[in-house]
Parts: C-alpha cells; structure tokens; sequence
C-alpha cells in the first residue's frame, strides 16, 4: 500500500486550517500537503509540523490572486517579474519547512499561443534554476478544463513533452489520477508509461472527487500497480470529503499505510 498525505486544503475543513495539522496527525497521517502557506508565518506552520510530527511534503508556489481567479503566472509574460518573486517566496517557505519539491501553476492561457508557451518553458527554467540552489523539485501537473477552464496545462502529453524538451534535472510530473481519468483516461497504462518522470501522485474518485472507492476507477488496483511499479513518494489525498473528514477515512482507510 502506498504512503498517503493529507491534502489539508480538502481534507479536515471542519478545523481552521493550522488545526488540521493536529486532526491529520490524530487520524494517522504522518504526511501531509496543502495548496499554498503564504496567509501563515512560516514559524507558525513550521511549529504546528513538529509538534505533530508531521512531514511536510508539497505546496504550490503562489499561484497570484486566487480570489480573484488567477491559477499561476507561469505562462503569462506579462507577470514575470512577479512570478519570479513568487518562487523566491515559496523557495524560502521549502527551506525552512524542509519540502523537497513545489508544484508551478501555469495559469489561464491557450497553449496553443507562441507566448504563452514561450513563457511557460522559460518560467519552468528560471523556476528550476532557482529551486536547484536550493535541491527542491519543480513539479508540473496537467489539470482537466472541466474543474479548471482555460488552464493552460491540460493535457499530460504536452506535460511529458515539456519535460523531456527542457532535460532539467529537477523538472518533474505531478500526476493526479482524478485528472488524468477525465483528461484522457488509460491511468494504468499512464502510470506505467510516465513513472520515471513522476515525483508525485494525487488521488480522488471520479467523477465527484470524493473518497477513493467511491468512484468509476478501482482505487485498490491503482495503490496496488503502484506498489508493483516501486512508487515509493506519496499519494496526496486531493478529494472532497462526501461527509465529514473523519467518516470518509473510516470508510477507506482502514489498515493502509499513512506515511512515514
């Protein structure tokens, strides 16, 4: 069984946010992940990490005004100067919380646009260099246009393209299962094709995005192919609780491996 994060932007709503480090640690994570810490002193969720013995294990670099419906800068030319301080930022909150890779939002774009995608390669290269410094992982991840219109990033065979024109070293896949099954389907024949350029995975049921198991796919073959393909990073519980957080466990998660 693959070891499993809390994704605390989803999972434990029921708790203000620095409280969910305590309610994932008290249901048996060891791990977790979230969206982006910067609301936070870095102090603050670097205390509630240790006092819950938690391994902080992924963040999103800041993605700019999200209320305001951005979903990343890296595509766009004419918020460079930003997103460059914007990895400065996250690279400072890795290092102190000790997180070995953050995911670059790419944002609303048409890839299909020669500056947006000469943007994007040369944001990813600037991002890598930086992150390298610091031996953090950059991660990429394709995400469907049906939860997010217009992102620039939506399908995983332009992702793997990216990553094997650019040869960065610490350039890597974040792939989410739930996305991938909308996207494009074949998860399993996916997983196996794409695993020496995956750092990552996400998990949540389709078509809802609710508990795994609950769903079209067969999660437990999923955790098991991965097993059998040597995947030894996290799988991010990314999904929407139907119900309550600690509900919703209890029907999954019984004897699986939380972490370590």
């Amino acid at each position: 069984m693959p070891k499993f994060a809390a994704n605390l932007s989803f999972m434990f709503n029921e708790w203000d946010f620095l409280d969910r480090f305590a309610a994932a640690s008290d249901a048996g994570f060891t791990a977790v992940e979230y969206l982006f810490p910067y609301d936070y002193p870095v102090e603050q969720i670097a205390q509630r990490l240790e006092k819950n013995g938690l391994r902080q294990v992924l963040f999103n670099i800041k993605a700019g005004d999200w209320a305001a419906g951005d979903r990343g800068l890296a595509s766009l030319p004419e918020r460079r100067s930003e997103f460059e301080a914007s990895v400065d930022q996250a690279l400072q909150y890795a290092e102190a919380l000790k997180v070995p890779q953050v995911h670059v939002m790419a944002g609303l774009s048409s890839a299909k646009d020669p500056k947006a995608a000469s943007a994007y390669r040369d944001s990813l290269k600037i991002a890598c260099e930086k992150a390298a410094r610091k031996k953090v992982t950059v991660l990429i991840e394709p995400i469907n246009g049906r939860d997010m219109p217009g992102y620039f990033l939506n399908d995983f065979d332009l992702a793997a393209g990216i990553i094997d024109a650019l040869k960065l070293d610490n350039l890597k896949l974040q792939f989410d299962i739930y996305h991938r099954q909308i996207v494009h389907g074949d998860v399993t024949v996916a997983l196996e094709k794409l695993m020496p350029m995956i750092r990552h995975i996400q998990i949540a049921s389709v078509p809802k995005r609710n508990e795994p198991g609950t769903g079209e796919l067969d999660d437990n073959r999923i955790f098991a192919l991965l097993d059998r393909l040597g995947y030894s990073g996290y799988v991010g519980c990314e999904y929407r609780p139907a119900g309550k957080t600690l509900d919703g466990l209890a029907s999954w998660f019984t004897g699986a491996k939380r972490g370590a």
